[in-house]
């Protein structure tokens, strides 16, 4: 079975830290896959405030994920810091990429990277909406 497979960037331009909680830990006892997803939501919130937008209102339009990608590379654990660097990219006429990495913050072991698809939105017309400008220039910059 052929893989996805996600290449790093050089550059991440955006970091925030989240601490693994009991809650997010799997049968396995390790970071589960769901709580991956969780994570990167948790760390899409803040990149997007760090613009000044929001997922109800990112430049006018709302946003939904089209699409989500993760590789794991290693384990997280229950009290584990996890750095979460953000990028944006692939801009299109109504949708753009994220694009994220995990490392642990203590030794800088890699845990995951993820990529996800965020359309524009519009959830009360039920219908897809241009990609603003305003988050074309994120998306674009570096």
């Amino acid at each position: 079975m052929p893989r996805v497979r996600l290449k790093q960037l050089d550059q991440y331009p955006f970091r925030t830290k989240i601490v693994v909680r009991v809650t997010d830990l799997n049968y396995g006892g390790h970071l589960g896959n769901d709580s991956l997803l969780s994570l990167i939501h948790e760390a899409r919130v803040a990149f997007l405030a760090s613009h000044g937008f929001s997922e109800l209102d990112c430049g006018g339009v709302s946003l939904t994920m089209g699409d989500a990608a993760i590789i794991y590379q290693g384990e997280a654990y229950a009290g584990d810091e996890i750095n979460i660097e953000v990028a944006a990219g692939e801009p299109s006429k109504s949708s753009f990429r994220l694009f994220y990495r995990l490392t642990r913050s203590s030794d800088t072991k890699k845990i995951a990277l993820a990529e996800t698809g965020m359309v524009c939105f519009d959830y009360n017309a039920k219908k897809i909406l241009p990609l603003p400008k305003a988050v074309e220039d994120i998306s674009t910059s570096k």
